[in-house]
């Protein structure tokens, strides 16, 4: 038998308990400025991370908000302030390792900055890109950081800048677009490789694109074109592309049974020419003997290949960190002139 005991009825000067006459709440700024020892507006000041509370102060006030269990409504915050502090990423690839080692970089220097990034994969759809650009601005982000998806019109960039939303063009660039932009300098990274594989004596070389159309794969055709000429060769091969490892495989097979082959392979990406090594090592062939290798971007898995694949280092971190820094640099100054960087890559010499 469950018994149920009854509420007694209060008379009018009657009063609850303590107990039950204080309602559990959140703590509060009030509670944190108690532990600590500090001020209302001291707390609000570390809140917001400004540089005026000194390093003793702000360490004791961490430990108290920490104590008292403390959370910040940013949401609240942002109505007040107008800044959301959170940053809009889009990638068309999150899978590839290339794209996870640029997301780290920007989110380094976003973090350092007190500032929250949101991600998404666009899978290289115009459409897809669009609409989380939509949700991300209805929620407030303060700019954009942006590899466009294949196909993205120039029309898009000019709508982000009548909205007043600062943005950076990361690794791709829009044609007709003359705004902030960082990547590698992918012409000058093809050329070395290039180099490299002349002096190695190789005289028939090729170059296995990307099949997407766009201008990280347009000017690593037009820099091949012009180093393969620029070498003294005759010509350089130029295959078809290919946008994965199992794709780049099926090239090379087919191509080892012509009287022209070349000797030597040039890669969009490390994901290519890994699909290349392990197709020669499965036809019997020696990667870097039989056919020399060259990739690009060194994500980790070409350290790791058997053999270890040599390839044009591109710096994705660093490249997500400039970025990043450009944005904040723009969200300060929005009418400063745009920037174009380019960051130098190099070769790593491996066995392929």
């Amino acid at each position: 038998m469950t018994v149920v005991k009854a509420k007694p009825n209060l008379g009018a000067g009657e009063k609850l308990g303590p107990r039950a006459a204080e309602p559990r709440r959140g703590a509060t700024i009030l509670d944190v400025a108690e532990v600590a020892r500090v001020s209302r507006a001291t707390v609000s000041l570390v809140l917001r991370q400004s540089p005026l509370v000194a390093d003793e102060t702000r360490e004791r006030v961490q430990h108290a908000i920490s104590t008292v269990g403390y959370v910040y409504n940013r949401g609240a915050a942002q109505l007040r302030s107008g800044v959301s502090g959170t940053i809009g990423v889009i990638v068309p690839e999150v899978t590839n390792p290339f794209y996870a080692e640029l997301l780290s970089g920007i989110d380094e220097s976003l973090d350092a900055d007190g500032r929250l990034c949101f991600v998404a994969n666009s899978t290289d759809s115009p459409e897809r890109q669009e609409r989380f650009i939509r949700r991300i601005r209805e929620r407030g982000v303060e700019g954009i950081i942006i590899c466009a998806a294949e196909g993205t019109p120039p029309l898009l960039l000019k709508q982000m800048r009548e909205w007043n939303l600062p943005v950076v063009q990361i690794l791709r660039s829009i044609d007709g677009d003359a705004g902030d932009f960082v990547a590698p300098d992918f012409a000058m990274g093809t050329r070395i490789a290039v180099e490299h594989l002349v002096l190695r004596g190789h005289s028939r070389i090729a170059l296995m694109p990307s099949a997407k159309n766009t201008s990280a794969a347009r000017d690593r055709v037009s820099a091949f074109t012009t180093a393969v000429r620029e070498c003294g060769l005759s010509t350089g091969m130029i295959l078809a592309g290919r946008v994965s490892r199992f794709d780049a495989g099926e090239v090379v097979a087919s191509l080892l049974s012509r009287a022209d082959a070349p000797t030597a392979i040039i890669c969009h990406n490390d994901l290519l020419a890994l699909g290349v090594v392990s197709t020669l090592r499965e036809l019997g062939l020696v990667p870097g003997a039989d056919m020399s290798v060259i990739g690009f971007d060194n994500i980790p898995e070409s350290q790791h290949s058997v053999p270890a694949l040599t390839t044009v280092a591109t710096l994705p971190v660093d490249i997500g960190a400039r970025a990043a820094t450009l944005l904040l640099k723009r969200i300060m100054t929005p009418a400063g002139p745009a920037e174009r960087i380019l960051i130098s890559p190099h070769l790593i010499v491996r066995h392929t």
